[in-house]
């Protein structure tokens, strides 16, 4: 098994493993809480220090499962992420990145998940309705306080962080350090204006969606019927997998094949090494739904690609 890599967050000082654990569309729902609870001591095992959710995964219930499935081993050993933003009850306030929503749901988090502190809370998106340096403040507040460790967003623009970064300078506030974009071969929106805006002023990507839902593990070919029991045929999550499944990106796959096979790794083992080439990745996030698939998705790091393989890789992507 390959040996597990760390790298740091963005400009600070924390170590994250290269691969990362999320419960998005797994823990607290659709997976039994004991595999959920089995994939994260796997996970552990094989030196996964990193591991994320959000207060709107089932309203709180990944948040209690990870908590759980991390309460036997030290503290200190483990990075916890989490985030707000969502809808989290009916009223007018309970929702959105203001300083009472924040406040409110970063208290609410801490005991879901039973800790004293949480290693990265993340606002889950742009907030259009309060002021930016609100936000900043009331995050900035909870960092002095030591609920946070540290600040990060998810699918902020390049503009928007860049605009946080200006307010945290001005007012002296705690800068975010990381962003969590989507981002795989079949989707690389972030390499315009958010890795370079990323790479210059230290923001991270915590890229989360690696294997396009499925859609780059190969298990999809062109001209086949739906595998059963896959993503793709829930219809919770069909219509996510559904804009990856195009004829076009199965093709892709399908030579994608012939790399991977000369690495005598599987397409999705060559998909996270692909988005691992990239220095300002700090790490990806994986989703697992049984122990097996974590062991196949950690052994991306033993892949080195050369640059040789990012050139084939690149003109069978841009291929139509």
């Amino acid at each position: 098994m390959a040996e597990m890599k760390y790298r740091n967050l963005g400009r600070s000082g924390l170590k994250v493993s290269e691969i990362a654990l999320g419960s998005w569309l797994t823990y607290g729902g659709s997976v039994e809480d004991q595999t959920a609870i089995s994939c994260v001591d796997r996970a552990y095992e094989l030196g996964i220090n990193f591991f994320d959710t959000a207060n709107v995964y089932r309203r709180g219930e990944a948040e209690k499962v990870v908590g759980q499935a991390l309460a036997k081993y030290p503290r200190e050993s483990f990075v916890l992420a989490t985030k707000g933003f969502g809808q989290m009850g009916e009223g007018p306030n309970d929702r959105g990145l203001s300083r009472k929503h924040i406040f409110e749901q970063v208290h609410a988090s801490l005991k879901r998940m039973n800790v004293d502190y949480i290693d990265l809370w993340q606002c889950h998106r742009y907030d259009p309705e309060t002021p930016l340096d609100e936000t900043l403040r009331a995050i900035d507040d909870l960092v002095s306080q030591g609920k946070i460790l540290y600040a990060g967003v998810s699918e902020w623009t390049a503009l928007q962080m860049q605009e946080a970064l200006h307010l945290a300078d001005k007012y002296l506030l705690d800068r975010i350090v990381s962003n969590q974009p989507v981002y795989n071969m079949l989707n690389r929106y972030i390499e315009q204006d958010v890795i370079p805006l990323g790479l210059r002023e230290g923001i991270g990507q915590v890229v989360f969606s690696p294997l396009a839902q499925g859609v780059l593990t190969g298990k999809y070919k062109p001209g086949q019927a739906l595998p059963e029991g896959s993503r793709a045929t829930d219809p919770s999550t069909a219509q996510m997998v559904e804009r990856f499944l195009t004829e076009s990106n199965l093709r892709k796959v399908e030579r994608l094949g012939a790399v991977a096979e000369r690495h005598e790794a599987s397409v999705a083992q060559l998909a996270l090494a692909w988005i691992l080439r990239q220095p300002n990745v700090s790490s990806a996030i994986i989703g697992a739904s049984r122990p097996q698939q974590i062991d196949e998705n950690v052994g991306a790091l033993r892949i080195t690609l050369s640059e040789s393989d990012i050139a084939e890789i690149e003109a069978i992507l841009s291929a139509e």
